[in-house]
């Protein structure tokens, strides 16, 4: 429920991606959010107002002269009611209307009279996007404070192949998370580990664990929503890449911490959430093991390097945030390991509550004491400890 409490208008204009509008709708009203929609005529050849009404539980708004409103002035009242409006599909006849102040319909008339902020999500054939003339339009909209979202490069409904596609409902909701959350950490770099590692017994065969990377995803979502300039150093997982997120995959703990060290020093924050295996092959086979080659082979272990230990012991290094997933004793260990890492905030949580699952508990462990986070998915956990972090490190509300 990212967006609990907002209050956002959904303009549609017409276009094929018009049935994307649709699903995007839901995923806004999933997140919280309290949704009105505002269609053009063309939207409505495409999908009816009767789709979106019952996907908002809110009357639809497509005539400027509509007499629903008290005063009929219903392009003034929506988008002053409203903490956001959102164009998408945005099409380029949309576009070039608003680059231009015209009041010809009711979404472009709300446009020129809103009193809050707006985003819009092109889409059009690749030709119409490339065209000098829209590239103005837009150029104008950006230099007028209105943000883009897209449009995406991809096959389009025409059959041609390039950019102009309407972006995927699920990267608009994350655009227009990021539009809402403070930007505390901006100006900061953010360096995370995330998800297991994979040592190598023979060519098929390894060690790993259970840990599905979704916190430190999570996180990197949140750090960058929150205006970080973020690095995801990640394990074997398969989860779509943050956006705006910088990821390196490294498969073994050897390869993790070639991949981190190199950027530690140049990073303000360090997250290590990294399930990383503490022991390793020391002779990895080179071909499959079989049983019948006879007995039971043994494995000769050595340690790993502690990437988290490595990061914190830096000169001037960044702030270092650790995870401790235990069985039992939490506290003891949490606070042990705190302790031996030398960080000055270590995240805990018991494996029966989370590990490579969707929610978790979390317990805080820092100068200030121990702090305890109900249970609640990993989004809104990862939101949490953000701002955790920020008032640790003391960074302060960005200007909206």
């Amino acid at each position: 429920m990212e967006l609990k409490g907002k209050r956002i208008v959904l303009g549609v204009t017409g276009g094929i991606a018009a049935y994307k509008a649709a699903e995007l709708l839901r995923l806004l009203v999933k997140a919280g959010a309290e949704v009105r929609v505002a269609m053009t005529e063309g939207a409505t050849h495409f999908v009816t107002a009767t789709t979106f009404q019952a996907l908002s539980g809110q009357p639809v708004f497509s005539d400027q002269w509509d007499a629903r409103m008290a005063n009929a002035m219903a392009h003034i009242d929506l988008s002053r009611e409203a903490d956001l409006l959102i164009v998408a599909p945005a099409s380029a006849d949309f576009l070039a209307r608003v680059a231009n102040g015209l009041a010809d319909s009711l979404l472009t008339t709300m446009t020129l009279a809103r009193a809050c902020p707006l985003l819009v999500a092109p889409a059009m054939n690749r030709q119409m996007w490339e065209n000098p003339a829209t590239r103005r339009n837009v150029a104008r909209l950006q230099a007028d404070g209105i943000g883009l979202i897209g449009p995406a490069c991809g096959e389009q409904a025409c059959g041609e192949l390039g950019v102009g596609r309407m972006a995927e409902p699920a990267e608009i909701l994350d655009a227009v998370a990021a539009f809402f959350t403070p930007k505390r950490l901006a100006g900061k770099k953010v360096l995370l580990t995330a998800g297991p590692t994979f040592e190598a017994i023979d060519a098929v065969r390894g060690i790993t664990n259970l840990s599905s990377g979704r916190m430190g995803y999570a996180l990197a979502r949140a750090a960058r929503h929150a205006g970080a300039e973020v690095t995801l150093v990640s394990g074997p997982v398969a989860l779509p890449t943050p956006a705006g997120v910088e990821r390196i995959d490294a498969r073994s703990a050897l390869e993790m911490q070639a991949a981190v060290m190199p950027r530690a020093a140049a990073s303000d924050i360090f997250i290590a959430v990294a399930a990383v295996a503490e022991y390793r092959v020391a002779q990895v086979a080179g071909h499959k093991l079989k049983k019948d080659a006879g007995g039971i082979p043994a494995l000769e272990l050595v340690e790993n390097p502690d990437i988290l230990a490595a990061v914190a012991g830096l000169e001037n290094g960044p702030f270092c945030v650790g995870f401790a997933a235990e069985s039992h004793d939490l506290e003891k260990h949490a606070q042990a390991k705190r302790q031996k890492k030398k960080v000055p905030l270590l995240v805990g949580n018991l494996i029966a509550d989370g590990l490579g699952g969707e929610t978790n508990r979390l317990v805080l462990f820092d100068d200030r004491g121990i702090h305890h986070l109900p249970p609640a998915s990993k989004t809104a956990l990862a939101r949490q400890l953000i701002e955790h972090i920020a008032d640790l490190t003391g960074a302060d509300d960005a200007p909206d």
